[in-house]
């Protein structure tokens, strides 16, 4: 039998006899090893829910090669050296991370709990061989060394499925960034659903060229832009969400939706069309609003149309810059139908030159487009604009409800007759913006409170959105000498895996793996072979995981 030193022993009890209610609360099991991803994929290649991988400096997916990612699972990517960790899809190149709702993928900061930022990491950047409206091969921002665009506007990359983006987004130089999403001539072969982007450090997801299209994106207090589109980007959109952080904006003058045909305004083709529909873009009460300039900046020649959407709390709504644009305007080439302003500090504004009539272009009753002077007058939830809270550290349910009332103008008032609608792809609902009185589709797989989440066991994406499933946890008898009994409650039924997990946090043992077990009281058996030390006990279900620690003297 193997003894522990005595001094030893007792900061071992000591810290197992610890209240166990606030263990099941707020452990955190130390981070096991990750595997190290550097340089360039040239094989097909999986990474798996049960690691935790950790990008190191530009990582490439080479042409040929595809990168599949299992659901629920973990990627880190380093701080240092700048711009930290980047995953970047070549041309040719595939990514498939297809995660579900119960089981989201999750790129995030290698930062601890508590120390993350924005811009800790670069982000992601998939390349595509789809028209764009630059000559050449130009190279994408923030990676000198890929390329984009092409003649194939069916070109596939991969999919992007409930996807969550963390603290990525870093600006290397003036017009040198990388996004926490870029498409760069990404294809229509290309799926983007349900995916979010948290505190970017630049723009939250931007387009240069492509015709691919999504649905259900989410852009949570970004730096700069939430929806950037350039290059001749022809894609469609429908349903996405930006909330912004009052307090946090780019000086070079942060909107929803900016866009450009390019830098010089030019008539290269194909122009920069998009076709976005049900957006919602939430600001309120920004305190940095010099740096907040305008919901819609729509300049250089571009042809973008806004559909069905609500934009609020700007200290500019619209603003239609340059000739081209505003010619665009009057042609019927961009097009906004079907939209609410709400809380502007100013509606309308024209730039270069300053005596186009953007109050009549938006107010043109064949648009069907409004304007109310108060945000409270979309009769939107109370916690609507909710993020990041002082009570999400306890609550991460603290959330956005983004459930719109029954009462709310926005429940009716969208149509979808217009034909750059047509196609097949836009859903026909009633309402305007990106929710429905039927509910809030970011519920469940989106983290609104990543500052405070344990990424450190594997395959544990989900945030928790109600009470926890697991209650009640402890070991008995703790300290123990051999056999000892976890016992827990499960306020729900679950699929439940038990690890034992050493002070280093590496797994020694299993006790059940994706055992289905009903609500209720719980009680299984852990090993009674282990070696003297300190270790943790993990409960995992789809939704959290919660830990207990616990002794063993020999």
């Amino acid at each position: 039998m193997k003894k522990l030193v005595l001094p030893l022993f007792l900061a071992l009890a000591a810290a197992a006899t610890l209240p166990t209610t606030a263990l099941a609360q707020s452990t955190c099991p130390a981070a096991p090893a990750p595997i190290t991803v550097t340089g360039t994929i040239t094989t097909n290649t999986t990474w798996t829910s049960n690691n935790i991988y950790l990008l190191s400096g530009y990582v490439y997916v080479a042409n040929g090669a595809t990168l599949t990612i299992q659901p629920g699972t973990i990627i880190k990517a380093d701080k240092t050296p700048s711009p930290g960790g980047v995953l970047v899809v070549l041309q040719g190149g595939k990514l498939l991370a297809d995660g579900t709702a119960a089981r989201p993928i999750v790129f995030t900061s290698n930062q601890p709990a508590g120390s993350r930022n924005r811009g800790d990491w670069g982000g992601i950047v998939i390349c595509g061989r789809a028209p764009i409206n630059q000559p050449g091969s130009p190279a994408v921002e923030g990676v000198p060394s890929a390329t984009f665009g092409g003649t194939d506007p069916n070109d596939n990359s991969g999919v992007l499925r409930y996807v969550r983006i963390e603290y990525p987004g870093v600006a290397l130089s003036q017009n040198n960034e990388i996004n926490g999403l870029t498409l760069a001539g990404v294809g229509a072969g290309t799926t983007i659903d349900y995916v979010s982007v948290y505190a970017s450090g630049d723009d939250s997801f931007e387009w240069f060229g492509g015709t691919v299209n999504a649905k259900h994106l989410v852009a949570i207090a970004a730096t700069d832009d939430d929806f950037d589109t350039d290059f001749g980007f022809t894609g469609k959109v429908q349903y996405a969400v930006t909330v912004r952080d009052p307090n946090q904006a780019d000086v070079s003058g942060s909107t929803a939706f900016e866009s450009d045909n390019d830098a010089n305004s030019s008539a290269l083709t194909p122009i920069t069309a998009p076709v976005f529909s049900n957006v919602s873009a939430f600001l309120t009460n920004p305190s940095v609003a010099a740096n907040f300039t305008r919901a819609m900046h729509l300049r250089r020649n571009s042809q973008i149309s806004i559909f069905n959407s609500v934009l609020t709390g700007w200290p500019v709504g619209l603003t239609l810059d340059g000739s081209t644009t505003q010619a665009n305007a009057t042609s019927g080439a961009l097009v906004l139908k079907n939209n609410v302003m709400a809380g502007m500090t100013t509606d309308f504004q024209s730039a270069s030159p300053t005596t186009y009539n953007v109050n009549g272009f938006w107010n043109d009753a064949t648009r069907s487009n409004t304007t109310y002077a108060s945000i409270s007058s979309l009769a939107l939830n109370a916690d609507n604009f909710t993020i990041n809270s002082a009570a999400a550290s306890t609550a991460p349910s603290a959330a956005p409800n983004f459930t719109l009332p029954a009462a709310s103008p926005l429940a009716s008032g969208a149509a979808f007759t217009d034909a750059k609608l047509a196609g097949g792809f836009f859903d026909n609902v009633a309402y305007r913006g990106a929710f429905g009185p039927a509910g809030n589709w970011t519920a469940g797989w989106t983290n609104y409170n990543p500052q405070n989440t344990c990424y450190n066991v594997a395959g544990v994406t989900s945030a928790k959105a109600k009470a926890a499933a697991v209650q009640g946890l402890s070991v008995y008898p703790n300290p123990t000498a051999g056999a000892s009994q976890l016992s827990f409650t499960l306020a729900r039924p679950a699929a439940v895996t038990v690890r034992v997990l050493d002070v280093t946090g590496r797994t020694v043992a299993t006790v059940t793996q994706d055992r289905t077990l009903t609500s209720g009281e719980q009680q299984l058996a852990l090993p009674g072979t282990l070696r003297a030390g300190l270790y943790t006990a993990t409960v995992q279900t789809g939704e959290s995981v919660e830990a207990v620690r616990f002794v063993v003297t020999q």
